[in-house]
């Protein structure tokens, strides 16, 4: 956070309720989301409070509406990441393919503040316009993104519902000729229910995605 017009204590000063409030949102956003277990819905509700916060800071002139903003900025920064990465990763089975999937989201959450740190220039002072424009458009990108994914995830657990992902499991399936057990049988043939998950993974048909 940018506070120009203050010297160096005052402007560190003013910046700590903001860090103090990311903290306590980040906190209740995580608690919410284990008992809710609506994720994308968070980050909806957290990035389109950043859109409102960085439109603020960008259109703004008044350094009091603007460190308010800093308050609506911080809401969607900090609490999204973590909360990405906890939905990203309850919706993945599999130690390999949940490792390279965290390691991606990780990776890419981390880069925005080797960007931020870079976008934000003296030049620019004391409104910032072209970090606060740049940090935006990473928002629009992470909204648009979460409700992508949750539509495709929504889309996906309606197939399994509709017994599109069902597989063959022997002893349980025993009409081989049947037409159901026959669309099953190209989703694969396993011993048992066990046996298909640690074979599928997350595209097992008993799993359902959290939106």
């Amino acid at each position: 956070m940018r506070f120009s017009g203050f010297k160096a204590t005052a402007a560190n000063l003013l910046s700590v309720p903001v860090y103090v409030w990311a903290c306590i949102v980040t906190v209740i956003v995580g608690f919410m989301g284990d008992r809710l277990g609506h994720r994308g819905y968070l980050n909806l509700t957290l990035l389109g409070t950043g859109l409102v916060g960085y439109i603020i800071l960008i259109t703004s002139q008044n350094a009091a509406l603007s460190y308010f903003a800093c308050f609506l900025a911080a809401s969607a920064i900090y609490p999204t990441v973590p909360n990405t990465i906890a939905w990203v990763a309850g919706n993945v089975e599999g130690a390999y393919k949940r490792s390279v999937t965290l390691a991606m989201a990780i990776g890419l959450g981390n880069i925005n503040g080797a960007v931020s740190s870079n976008v934000y220039r003296s030049e620019d002072a004391p409104w910032y316009r072209l970090g606060h424009g740049i940090i935006l458009a990473y928002i629009v990108v992470g909204w648009i993104s979460s409700l992508l994914f949750m539509i495709l995830l929504r889309i996906e657990n309606a197939r399994r519902d509709r017994g599109e992902r069902d597989e063959v499991i022997c002893g349980k399936d025993d009409q081989p000729g049947s037409e159901s057990n026959l669309k099953a049988a190209k989703n694969g043939r396993f011993e048992s229910i066990d046996a298909a998950r640690r074979e599928k993974g997350d595209e097992w048909s008993g799993i359902r995605y959290s939106l």
